[in-house]
């Protein structure tokens, strides 16, 4: 595995360009280890309405950078206290969603250090069933990542200021607020330790039996083709806030692979004219083929159901059945 080194970069907006950069242009066949760390930001899941998700008002009172990720999964506040890690490695089926696979080396470091740490539920490393780490995925045709967090000494006290909460999440976790269910991990070590330490002890673990490991050195090609990203992309209005319509459907549920979120317009003699898919679900696919695909298509759950019956439904959601998703779009209570 190489590491890749991102200059002690603090930009949201820049790490996450280079994060998308190197999936997508560094040699296939590698394996490689990211590791960056944000100043104040919300990060997006793709997927997402990012309006519905945060207290904009606050953000931009505090500074707070909005950025989307290309990775499903929920919206997650990075700080100066929180470090970020990114396994990148050939698509394989078999690691879509396989998060365990990709957190065992992190959750092995931390126990070597002391904390107790678990992968528990979908996605979350948690220690005594408080989160410290949060993780999402990315695949495309050849290529994947794995990132996640690890909150060392984050300001937890933002997450709930600039976060906004959806009523479906509250409900299904009996109303814990987000503080309560979020720790630290220097609430865990016996000495404290800065940001810089954290990283360079958790990096010496990944790498024990490799201590002189292969790093690499972005060039000045690389830079640039990451700052045209970040340019063309990830400092956007377009890309990070996107367009928030008004639907005359909405039809939400909670999935073991998470929350599936559809805003449906529906034209004057039952044709679809529009479909949005939001939530915090994982998948490899985009979910605009799906939304695409609905255009058009008479609103009856037969038509829906023949307008999806060659779709693979695990590899844009995860863990979901054809018929649930179908059952989701069509409701006879909806026309």
């Amino acid at each position: 595995m190489i590491f890749i080194d991102n200059k002690g970069i603090n930009d949201p907006q820049i790490n996450l360009a280079l994060e998308e950069y190197c999936i997508r242009n560094l040699p296939n066949g590698e394996d490689y280890l990211l590791f960056y760390v944000n100043a104040p930001s919300i990060i997006i899941g793709r997927n997402q309405n990012t309006l519905e998700e945060i207290d904009l008002d606050y953000c931009v009172a505090h500074n707070i950078k909005v950025v989307r990720r290309i990775s499903g999964g929920g919206a997650v506040y990075h700080d100066l206290g929180n470090l970020n890690f990114s396994f990148m490695t050939d698509f394989d089926r078999s690691k879509l969603n396989n998060f365990k696979q990709f957190t065992e080396p992190i959750v092995r470091v931390l126990n070597e250090m002391g904390v107790p740490a678990e992968l528990k539920g979908r996605n979350d490393i948690v220690v005594h069933d408080k989160k410290i780490s949060g993780n999402a995925q990315f695949s495309s045709v050849k290529r994947m990542f794995n990132h996640g967090t690890l909150l060392l000494d984050s300001d937890l006290s933002e997450v709930g200021r600039a976060l906004t909460v959806k009523m479906t999440k509250i409900k299904s976790k009996g109303h814990k607020s987000a503080r309560a269910r979020v720790a630290n991990i220097s609430e865990f070590l016996e000495e404290p330790m800065s940001t810089e330490q954290f990283r360079q002890k958790i990096l010496a673990g990944i790498f024990a039996e490799d201590p002189d490991f292969e790093t690499y050195t972005m060039t000045e090609e690389d830079w640039a083709g990451v700052y045209q990203l970040r340019d063309e992309k990830y400092a956007t209005w377009d890309w990070n806030f996107g367009k928030s319509p008004k639907f005359d459907i909405q039809r939400e549920k909670k999935f073991p692979s998470g929350i599936i979120d559809l805003r449906i317009k529906v034209k004057k003699g039952g044709e679809i004219e529009n479909v949005k898919i939001y939530g915090d679900f994982f998948g490899k696919d985009p979910v605009e083929d799906i939304e695409e695909a609905l255009k058009g298509v008479r609103y009856t759950k037969e038509d829906v159901a023949l307008a999806l019956k060659d779709f693979d439904l695990y590899t844009y959601f995860g863990q979901i059945e054809n018929q649930e998703f179908i059952d989701l779009v069509y409701g006879p209570d909806e026309l």
